[in-house]
């Protein structure tokens, strides 16, 4: 009977150390399997991780770029915006353009008249010398009759023409600023505006106009002029808005100067010219 009572304890004793084995095993097995599962999940999930992240830091440089670029600014590396670009150079030069601001030239007075230091003619034939020098006294350059002879080609005969005195006064008048117009006829009216419009710009500027005339001509007073052979006069003022000119005449030093009108002077030029 005792032996019997032991070989059942023993028997069960087996079990039970069986069974607790057993649990053991399926127990470390089971938690290994939940292990290996878990480290798959895990080491799957990881790229997929590392994927996002990667999408997320390659997305979020665009849109801080579109954000940016809105502003005029871009996006650097490192994430932090560029400074805005300075104003092109054209815009600079719009705002600096001169052709913007540029003023109006002054209107010129409507009566001027230039001091000038008149001196008759010293031969019967020296007018053409007489008139450059009483212009040239009126810009403040002095030259002597004699002086200007030799360089207008000046004879017995006269002075040949207006091509002359414009020569001459421009070798002398810094900046060659005289031009000479010729009439082949009566003078249309475009041609009394121009000589209008030269005298007034040449008196403005300071400077004295020579005129080559021939024949008769009458001054505002009534006053009557006459050179059938041709002559030379300098012209230093004008007033009326050019319309009327004062008239320096080296020919009588009884009547060294007068007023005329343009258009009288015009026509007293004729088929000749004049340097202004």
């Amino acid at each position: 009977m005792e032996e019997n009572v032991k070989h059942t304890l023993k028997r069960q004793l087996r079990r039970l150390a069986t069974e607790r084995s057993y649990q053991l095993v399926a127990g470390s097995a089971a938690a290994l399997v939940l292990v290996s599962g878990a480290s798959t999940l895990l080491a799957d999930e990881a790229p997929a991780r590392q994927q996002t992240s990667a999408a997320v830091a390659e997305v979020a440089p665009r849109l801080d770029d579109v954000a940016t670029r809105g502003q005029g600014r871009v996006a650097t590396p490192s994430g932090k915006p560029s400074p805005s670009p300075s104003p092109s150079a054209s815009a600079t030069k719009a705002k600096a353009d001169p052709d913007l601001t540029r003023k109006a030239a002054p209107k010129p007075p409507s009566t001027k008249v230039l001091r000038y230091d008149y001196q008759a003619q010293t031969t019967y034939y020296n007018c053409g010398p007489a008139a450059v020098r009483n212009a040239l006294s009126a810009t403040g350059i002095e030259r002597t009759q004699y002086e200007l002879e030799g360089p207008l080609g000046t004879t017995e005969m006269g002075t040949n023409s207006a091509l002359d005195t414009t020569r001459v006064l421009n070798q002398i008048v810094k900046g060659d600023p005289y031009r000479t117009r010729m009439f082949q006829g009566t003078p249309s009216s475009a041609q009394i505006d121009r000589l209008q419009a030269d005298v007034v710009a040449a008196i403005t500027d300071g400077r004295g106009v020579v005129a080559n005339i021939a024949g008769t001509a009458t001054d505002t007073d009534g006053g009557w002029h006459s050179f059938p052979g041709g002559h030379y006069i300098a012209v230093v003022g004008y007033k009326n808005d050019g319309r009327t000119v004062r008239i320096a005449d080296s020919a009588n030093p009884s009547l060294p100067s007068y007023w005329m009108s343009t258009i009288d002077l015009a026509n007293w030029i004729a088929t000749r010219g004049y340097s202004a």
